[in-house]
């Protein structure tokens, strides 16, 4: 199509974009865009550094949501470290009594 330039689908002024898949998101093709790739851990251990009780605050809603089965704190910290969130568990291991 003449006069139209091709954008991703992720030029929407996000400059990250989370994924387990880092290497189909290479970094010397998002740094063209201004996108950096990260992996949710990454990510979630950041926004827990930004704010630790909003991220907390969602963590509980998030497992009180779990209804099938219902997860005890304990089960819920397991299963996100089997979803390679250590680093993120790690964080959030202190406030267990919170969630």
């Amino acid at each position: 199509m003449i006069g139209m330039s091709w954008r991703p689908p992720f030029a929407g002024g996000a400059d990250v974009i989370v994924t387990y898949n880092l290497t189909d998101f290479p970094d010397k093709e998002l740094h063209k865009y201004g996108i950096t790739p990260q992996h949710p851990d990454e990510f979630l251990l950041h926004l827990f550094n930004l704010a630790p009780s909003i991220v907390c605050a969602a963590a509980r809603t998030h497992r009180a949501r779990l209804k099938h089965p219902p997860k005890t704190t304990s089960e819920y910290l397991e299963t996100l470290e089997r979803q390679s969130l250590t680093q993120f568990v790690a964080a959030l291991r202190p406030y267990a009594a919170h969630l």
